[in-house]
């Protein structure tokens, strides 16, 4: 309950200062034209790069894992590592050699390239945790390799497709960085210019809170959809190896998919960051501040992502080993800010420090509490999906053996969800190594990133001068990509 009270903070700063704008005015502003134009392109873009995330995550994992295609391990590691390439940097690949690419066509590429590995981790790791004697089973009844894909895989797959895509859709609400540069208006964008430029914070609260109804929808219409399915099973399964597709003719033609999506998402940013390194005629290499901003980055990621993870247990326990409509409610909770520009939650963290705990304004602790309700549902989706195929009847059977609830959840449960808590907690690193905007306005003065500095030169087109802190800032999120990658062993 104190998480999710916490993460609702930026929801009652909206509805606040809607109540005192007042309903005929806040209606005035939420029907404009402009407002108009600006849902259909967030609705437009997120529908359709949800959809493409799914579609691309979801199909390049079956690939991956279920079929013969030559030098598996290789391409696995390869769709991954775009997580370590922040989407703005990406945007900033695509803008500073090709201009032409924005507007929709540029951020639906863009974002789909970014995004897609939220989609395609969980459902690897969902294939991996499969037992083979599922699919066997269907083929004894006559099912063909298609048929069984269908009825048998898929359906185990919705909690990690469902919670991937879900994530896309919420980062992609508060997305700023990219869409900026690659000009494509959005609520988040357009709030950004009003509290920037016009200081206008009635017109930025009204889109505010048209993006909390967007992100309410989203979450009731993954509730809908997730139902109330159980995914768990006592043991592994069968110790045997799945047997893969044979791809016969199409083993070839198949690694165009993979070497395609692996040129566009890894290739074309790596070769316009050594691009604008070697030619860039703004480039400088400021050592001292590159290592002070890099160092004040890994310091930040690192204790924001295990506090934030350690927030995300007790909420995913209630929900998932104690289902009600409560627990439902907290958990759901703790999505809304996600869908919030930074800059909302930014004011609305400066504005109840202020009046509340006075003492924590312009700390480092405000800003750890930011960065855990901003990315909180990247390490509740991730944990969740690791205990709801813990099965429960463990927990029984020790507490049976004289084990109390707490030395159960030490020494079976949370030894179960390992993983599951260092990949939330690596999700939460790389998304709190590129945050921008809540960074700006709550980091003690004299505190600078490498996204804060990049955005600065960036911002004002000087590529050369943001190349190395793009580059430092994508070495920096390799390990926590490793990690990803390597939290189960993929199948020979």
């Amino acid at each position: 309950m104190v998480v999710a009270l916490l993460a609702l903070v930026p929801l009652a700063y909206v509805a606040t200062y809607a109540t005192v704008i007042g309903p005929v005015e806040l209606w005035q502003l939420v029907v404009r034209p402009r407002i108009l134009d600006l849902l259909g392109h967030t609705v437009a873009l997120s529908l359709s790069c949800m959809a493409a995330t799914a579609a691309l995550g979801v199909g390049l994992a079956l690939l991956v894992e279920r079929t013969d295609l030559p030098a598996r391990r290789l391409w696995h590691g390869l769709l991954v590592a775009p997580l370590a390439v922040p989407a703005f940097v990406n945007g900033y690949a695509w803008v500073s050699i090709a201009p032409s690419v924005h507007g929709f066509r540029g951020a639906f590429l863009v974002i789909t390239l970014s995004y897609f590995p939220l989609v395609y981790l969980p459902v690897v790791a969902a294939l991996r945790g499969l037992d083979p004697a599922l699919e066997e089973s269907a083929w004894s009844l006559g099912h063909s390799r298609r048929r069984s894909l269908a009825t048998v895989v898929l359906p185990q797959l919705r909690p990690a497709l469902l919670g991937g895509t879900l994530l896309v859709g919420l980062h992609l609400l508060a997305e700023f960085g990219a869409l900026s540069l690659l000009r494509y208006p959005t609520f988040t964008t357009a709030i950004y210019d009003q509290y920037g430029s016009t200081f206008n914070g009635r017109a930025a609260t009204a889109m505010a809170g048209v993006l909390v109804l967007l992100c309410l929808l989203l979450l009731l219409a993954d509730l809908r959809l997730r139902g109330d399915r159980h995914y768990a099973r006592v043991g592994q399964g069968a110790a045997r190896r799945t047997v893969p597709i044979a791809l016969g003719a199409l083993r070839w033609p198949a690694l165009l998919a993979p070497v395609l999506v692996t040129a566009l998402a890894l290739g074309v940013p790596s070769w316009s960051l050594l691009h604008w390194l070697r030619v860039g005629t703004s480039a400088e290499l400021p050592l001292g501040e590159l290592a002070g901003a890099a160092g004040t980055t890994v310091t930040l990621a690192a204790i924001g992502a295990l506090a934030t993870t350690a927030a995300a247990v007790p909420v995913v326990w209630l929900a998932v080993r104690h289902r009600s409509r409560l627990s439902t409610l907290v958990e759901r909770s703790t999505y809304v800010a996600n869908a919030l520009p930074g800059i909302v939650v930014g004011l609305a963290l400066v504005v109840a420090s202020l009046r509340l705990v006075p003492a924590v304004y312009q700390t480092a602790l405000l800003l750890v509490v930011a960065y855990a309700i901003l990315f909180l549902p990247r390490a509740v989706v991730t944990v969740r999906a690791g205990l709801e195929q813990s099965p429960v009847v463990l927990d029984h059977v020790a507490q049976s053996l004289g084990l109390t609830p707490l030395q159960t959840a030490r020494r079976v449960t949370l030894p179960l969800i390992a993983p599951s808590l260092g990949a939330g907690a690596a999700l939460v690193f790389l998304a709190i190594s590129t945050e921008l905007t809540a960074t700006l306005m709550l980091s003690p003065i004299g505190t600078s990133t490498l996204a804060t500095e990049f955005w600065s030169a960036s911002s004002e087109l000087r590529y050369g001068a943001a190349a190395p802190y793009a580059l430092l800032l994508v070495l920096i999120s390799v390990p926590a990509t490793v990690l990803l990658m390597r939290q189960e062993r993929l199948a020979p």
